[in-house]
């Protein structure tokens, strides 16, 4: 992402994106590892009448894997030229609608009405803690059962990498890597727990995928 992920993306700026960002042979096979990825965490989560939510949907990168399944589909974004551009490219009934919302503010659901929430390529543009700690917080109200997040983990081979082609090309792109520890921790304290973390490419990429189960309140007597 080439700019603030406080600031939506325009009409112009939608089609450029997604014209341009996995172009590259590199970003070709990110890609292709992170649908790899998603299409087992979704194997081992199994088919249902689920309602998904996918925030920030961006252009619409995973919308078919998760119609695929049968999943019905809610797709979100601060960008409402991304929504719409998400639901340009499916045309499938199941696509419900899109919701422009800033997950950064809260989002405008009621507790707990999907069964799965999927959060990809957001996380690592959070860079600070109590943010993290409000949309986790967030993600775990309003899912009842399932959450797939990816994050950055701290990686010195990566770090060096970026801090390389920064300089090199001049990005203004931030991101904000945490360890495995405050991951885990920050998840668990938002009513979370780690069902399993999937590494991009062992020890040579930061980006991890996560699955999460809501963590069950138990009923007193």
């Amino acid at each position: 992402m080439g700019k603030s992920s406080n600031i939506p993306f325009k009409k112009h700026e939608v089609e450029e994106y997604e014209r341009k960002r996995y172009r590259g042979i590199d970003q070709r096979l990110v890609h292709g590892r992170e649908r790899k990825i998603l299409g087992k965490i979704l194997q081992k989560i199994g088919n249902g009448s689920f309602l998904v939510l996918d925030v920030p949907c961006g252009y619409g990168r995973f919308s078919n894997l998760l119609l695929d399944k049968g999943f019905s589909l809610l797709s979100s974004d601060l960008s409402i030229h991304m929504v719409k551009r998400t639901r340009d490219k499916s045309g499938d009934p199941r696509f419900l609608l899109g919701v422009v919302a800033d997950a950064k503010q809260g989002l405008p659901f009621k507790q707990g009405v999907f069964s799965l929430l999927l959060s990809m390529r957001f996380f690592h543009h959070v860079h600070e803690k109590e943010e993290r700690e409000f949309i986790l917080k967030e993600f775990s109200r309003i899912t009842s059962e399932w959450g797939i997040l990816s994050y950055y983990q701290k990686n010195l081979l990566h770090f060096l990498q970026r801090k390389f082609r920064k300089r090199i090309k001049k990005s203004k792109t931030r991101i904000k890597m945490i360890s495995r520890e405050e991951f885990v921790r920050e998840v668990e304290e938002a009513g979370l727990r780690v069902v399993k973390i999937f590494p991009l490419f062992w020890c040579i990429h930061a980006h991890h995928i996560a699955l999460l189960k809501k963590i069950k309140k138990v009923k007193k007597n």
